[in-house]
């Protein structure tokens, strides 16, 4: 692993695919720099070489060469295919997500980042995490379009309204290090910048021991599920079931009202709280109301938390999470909506 921090200009590298963007790039500049330096000699030597000598000269005539018309049309065919396969090739590392994360929940909002840990501690602008950990953040916006982008990680990702987006990094270096947004959404996005804190495991540890939350966002979302949204009134199986029951289902195929199977991940639960009419479970009737306007996205990132809990998908910080961020949310009962 190179390290590019001795380049004027550049970030320090401070992620596992960190000096695959680096390499890339160097390849690219070289590409550039070696055929620039060609024509601009090739136009001071024909300049010289070609120059008039006496008015009115005709040239001899030139014929076209096969190996000449040959070599100009492999070389750029070669060199654009290996640009074209390391782009490949640093795309999938970047956007190909571990299984074995830790993930962390984030929310956008002019001007700044919320961030939630899977046990319940909250962050303004900041992001710590351990070092030699593979994270997976979960994101999302409560108004705007944003971009979450970390120089130092070679890494970014716009954050949508409306769903979810991710991306997952490796930190290798302990340290200190800038996060921006990197898409203009409004006044002060200039300010909206912040630092990830990247920490040995056993300091993010005593970091966690001594941020405790109430309440993790599993349980927030029980909290919510069970008691104030009444969810589980419809979905919790027994006499008065009228919603899908959600244990096992993230993850798993859903066959939907007319035929259509969907992936029931945290953006079929979110749009099922959103728009149970959309996504109505082939069996149920869509009775489910929708609730929109009603839920803020700390709420939804907790719900779809809950929900993926009950297939087994940890929610803490050694293991994936659901979003658990702040916004507009929505209720499990999207996905109660989902299998009504």
């Amino acid at each position: 692993m190179q390290d590019t921090s001795w380049v004027p200009l550049f970030p320090e590298g401070a992620s596992s695919f960190a000096w695959e963007v680096d390499a890339l790039y160097f390849y690219l500049i070289a590409v550039s720099a070696f055929f620039a330096i060609i024509v601009v000699a090739a136009v001071f030597y024909f300049f010289i070489k070609y120059r008039e000598r006496e008015k009115f000269a005709t040239p001899p005539e030139i014929h076209g060469s096969i190996p000449l018309e040959l070599f100009w049309s492999f070389v750029p065919f070669v060199i654009s295919m290996t640009i074209f396969l390391g782009g490949a090739i640093v795309y999938y590392n970047q956007y190909k997500i571990p299984e074995d994360t830790m993930e962390i929940f984030v929310v956008g909002k002019q001007w700044m980042w919320k961030v939630q840990h899977g046990t319940g501690q909250r962050e303004i602008n900041e992001l710590h995490v351990p070092v030699g950990r593979k994270v997976k953040l979960t994101m999302t916006t409560e108004d705007v379009l944003h971009d979450f982008y970390i120089p130092a990680f070679r890494t970014k990702a716009d954050v949508v309204p409306g769903r979810y987006t991710s991306l997952w990094f490796e930190a290798t270096k302990p340290g200190k290090y800038r996060l921006f947004c990197a898409e203009y959404c409004g006044l002060n996005h200039s300010g909206m910048g912040g630092w990830v804190y990247v920490m040995e495991q056993r300091d993010f540890d005593n970091w966690l021991a001594g941020n405790l939350s109430n309440q993790t966002p599993v349980q927030q979302g029980q909290d919510l599920f069970t008691n104030k949204l009444g969810c589980a009134s419809c979905h919790a199986g027994g006499q008065n079931q009228r919603g899908a029951i959600l244990e096992g289902i993230f993850g798993k195929e859903v066959k939907l009202v007319g035929g259509q199977t969907v992936i029931a991940d945290e953006e079929y639960i979110r749009n099922s709280i959103l728009n149970p009419a959309g996504q109505v479970v082939e069996g149920y009737q869509p009775i489910m109301p929708t609730f929109k306007g009603q839920v803020t996205e700390e709420q939804l990132v907790a719900l779809v938390a809950y929900i993926k809990s009950l297939s087994g998908q940890s929610g803490t910080t050694a293991a994936p999470m659901t979003p658990a961020t702040d916004g507009t949310t929505a209720a499990p009962a999207n996905t109660a909506g989902a299998g009504k």
